[in-house]
C-alpha cells in the first residue's frame, strides 16, 4: 500500500517553490502618503490664498456668465464673501483629509496598493500652482468652486 501523504507533500512543496520563484516583488506605492503629506503641507497655503482665489473665482464667474445688469451690480459683494468663506472652508477640509489619509498612507507605503482620495476636488480642480514631483505634489491656490468634471 502506498503512502499518499509523502507524495502529496513533496508535490505541494515543489509547486510552492516554483510559485515563489516566479513571483515578482510588488513595487511599493507611496501615492496615498504623498497625497496626505501634500494636503497637510499645502492646506494652510490654500487658506492664506482664499481671499485671492475667491476674488479670482468671482471675477471669472462674472466674466463668463451672461447675467443681467442687476445681478452684476448686486452680486459681487455677497458673492465675494461667499467665495472667500467657501475657499477657506474647503482648504480646512483639505488639511483634515490629509490628516485622515496619513496613517493609511504610512501603512500602505510598503504595498502595491492605494486608497482613493478622500477629498477629490484637490485632484480634479484647477490651481494656480500644480507641479508633481516624485516626493510631493505641489498644488495650491486651488479654486474649489470652479466647475469640475466628476
Amino acid at each position: 500500500m502506498r503512502r499518499p501523504g509523502i507524495a502529496t507533500a513533496l508535490a505541494g512543496a515543489a509547486i510552492a517553490a516554483t510559485g515563489l520563484a516566479l513571483a515578482a516583488p510588488a513595487p511599493a506605492s507611496p501615492a496615498t502618503l504623498k497625497r496626505a503629506v501634500s494636503n497637510i503641507v499645502f492646506a494652510p497655503v490654500d487658506f492664506a490664498l482664499s481671499p485671492a482665489t475667491g476674488a479670482w473665482g468671482l471675477y471669472t464667474g462674472m466674466r463668463d456668465q451672461d447675467d443681467s445688469l442687476g445681478v452684476r451690480i448686486a452680486y459681487p459683494v455677497p458673492g465675494l464673501a461667499w467665495n472667500i468663506a467657501t475657499q477657506a472652508g474647503a482648504s480646512c477640509l483639505r488639511g483634515l483629509a490629509g490628516l485622515l489619509e496619513l496613517l493609511p498612507g504610512i501603512g500602505l507605503f510598503f504595498f502595491d496598493a492605494d486608497l482613493d482620495p478622500i477629498y477629490a476636488p484637490v485632484e480634479r480642480a484647477e490651481a494656480w500652482v500644480d507641479y508633481d514631483t516624485p516626493v510631493l505634489s505641489v498644488k495650491f491656490g486651488i479654486n474649489y468652486i470652479a466647475p469640475q468634471s466628476f
